[in-house]
């Protein structure tokens, strides 16, 4: 227990370090008196140039990585001191956070968090966080508001967790979970001045710069083309695939060497055959699609972000990039669920109860209609979508 408070407070005192506020102090300035006042790496960027902002940003972050990194090194008595599994881990980087927000140095004036937090869930949650950073690029590229992007990477952070764990509020994950939501709710309460004047439309923007509409241009093509390749792969050539030649194949020629050389459909009738390989079919397809739709939902939010950064830009073409991928999100969020029903249904038919297997299979042929319909009307719109990717604007609102 001793070990593990102490190694709160070596965070707290590591995550205190302000390095935007001493790089400044080196060259002359005092960072509360100039900009925005606010000792992060945007305001360190602005005042003193790009690449001491750049400096900025990678010291907070290390501040924020290094000591839950650490942390993890310690011996497995002290991770147990707590109780909660990876409890020692979170509070490392809590304290990590609250340092950077209220630096003991400054007395207790500190920055906004963004990179001292990107830092501690990037070594907790490496996934969500890498979504997180592509989140905070294609927002802050489409509408040069760092302020923006860094709440867009809090909404993507929170969302990619709750998709990405199969229980995320289970005793293993609640503590990673707690500090992912509370840490965020800390981040836009700090961003409330930021709040208010993006609804204002008076929120300071970055120069409009070649640079950022590259950027943007590219998330946009890469998100929108990935989707729709995704799409094509998996309904026209993957799934049709395994229904109606591999697996019935594999039943067909069994023994062979793709059963192991076991005889799994040994005295079975045609039918039972046949239901045996759509089974089989359906156990490989099954587990492809939360994580198929947990891609398309990422390519429909950086697609829709980087869109409505050109929604004013003159061009009708523009506004129908933005109906058309809200379009495909809404047809996204309605699909899912049936998608899961389906899925449901698809191992239901084979109950061995006979009555329930019946009901299974009268409602599965509905509901497999309506999520194949959706899934083709999704493809026709991301493609739609791609084509429009051709026509790109060449300049920002």
């Amino acid at each position: 227990m001793i070990l593990a408070i102490l190694a709160l407070i070596a965070s707290y005192f590591i995550g205190a370090i302000p390095f935007g506020w001493l790089i400044a102090r080196t060259r002359g300035v005092d960072i509360f008196r100039t900009g925005s006042g606010n000792l992060g790496a945007t305001n360190v960027g602005r005042v003193l140039g790009r690449k001491f902002g750049l400096l900025v940003f990678v010291l907070d972050f290390l501040k924020g990585a290094g000591p839950v990194l650490l942390t993890g090194l310690l011996p497995t008595e002290a991770h147990e001191a707590f109780g909660l599994p990876n409890a020692l881990r979170v509070g490392s980087a809590v304290c990590a956070f609250v340092g950077h927000l209220f630096p003991i140095y400054l007395r207790f004036r500190g920055g906004k968090g963004v990179a001292t937090g990107a830092g501690t869930v990037f070594v907790l949650m490496p996934g969500p966080t890498a979504l997180a950073l592509l989140a905070w690029a294609a927002t802050t590229a489409s509408s040069r508001m760092v302020s923006l992007g860094s709440l867009a990477a809090v909404a993507m952070l929170c969302t990619a967790r709750l998709l990405s764990v199969r229980d995320p509020f289970a005793n293993e994950s609640l503590a990673i979970t707690l500090f992912c939501f509370g840490g965020s709710a800390l981040l836009v309460l700090k961003h409330y001045a930021n709040v208010k004047r993006i609804l204002k439309g008076t929120e300071n923007r970055l120069e409009d710069k070649s640079m950022f509409r590259t950027v943007a241009r590219g998330i946009h093509v890469i998100a929108v083309g990935l989707w729709f390749g995704a799409m094509v792969m998996f309904n026209f050539i993957v799934a049709p695939t395994l229904f109606f030649e591999a697996f019935p194949s594999v039943v067909e020629s069994a023994p062979s060497d793709r059963t192991a050389n076991l005889p799994i459909a040994a005295g079975a009738t045609e039918a039972q055959r046949k239901d045996l390989a759509n089974a089989l079919a359906g156990s490989a397809v099954g587990p492809v699609f939360p994580k198929f739709f947990q891609l398309q939902a990422v390519c429909a939010a950086l697609g829709l972000v980087t869109a409505l950064g050109w929604w004013k830009v003159p061009g009708n073409v523009n506004r129908w990039r933005v109906i058309v991928l809200s379009l495909t999100g809404l047809m996204i969020a309605v699909g899912w669920p049936i998608s899961n029903k389906v899925s449901a249904l698809r191992i239901e038919r084979f109950n061995p109860d006979s009555s329930l297997a019946e009901a299974a299979r009268s409602s599965f042929a509905e509901w497999h209609f309506v999520s194949l319909g959706l899934s083709l009307a999704t493809v026709g719109l991301v493609g739609v979508a791609l084509a429009l990717a051709a026509k790109m604007p060449e300049r920002a609102a």
